[in-house]
């Protein structure tokens, strides 16, 4: 498993020796520390990654830091999470995402509006009336 810490909510003046110093005067330990950044800018996007020696290091980390004020904000620190594949799509239980499955409904989709468009109803005013005559 992973040891990745998540720390986010951070301003965007903070940088990887800023949280290096603030590491070591707690007596906690990183084997690396990546501050996300935009590539366009070089500004920070607000959130790091922080590769703790083992899970005793991360879970100490991250009780330091989550919900720990900093300026007018408070930090966020959790396991990080793997990175999802590139042009991957959502899923949902392991099966892609996509619209959501109408027919599994209660009631099979009978309570349905019917469609707007030419239907067999009559029209419902004179212009429509003239409208369905027309076409």
């Amino acid at each position: 498993m992973s040891c990745t810490v998540f720390l986010g909510n951070l301003p965007i003046w903070v940088t990887a020796d800023d949280i290096k110093s603030w590491l070591a005067a707690e007596n906690l330990v990183a084997d690396g520390i990546k501050v996300i950044r935009n590539p366009e800018t070089q500004e920070s996007k607000g959130f790091a990654f922080i590769d703790a020696p083992n899970m005793d290091e991360m879970n100490a980390i991250i009780r330091r830091f989550d919900r720990a004020p900093l300026e007018d904000r408070l930090l966020r620190a959790n396991p990080a999470q793997p990175p999802k594949p590139k042009g991957a799509l959502p899923t949902r239980g392991g099966v892609p995402a996509g619209p959501p499955d109408r027919s599994r409904r209660p009631g099979g989709g009978a309570n349905r509006r019917p469609k707007r468009g030419r239907s067999s109803q009559s029209p419902q005013s004179a212009f429509a009336e003239e409208l369905a005559r027309a076409l």
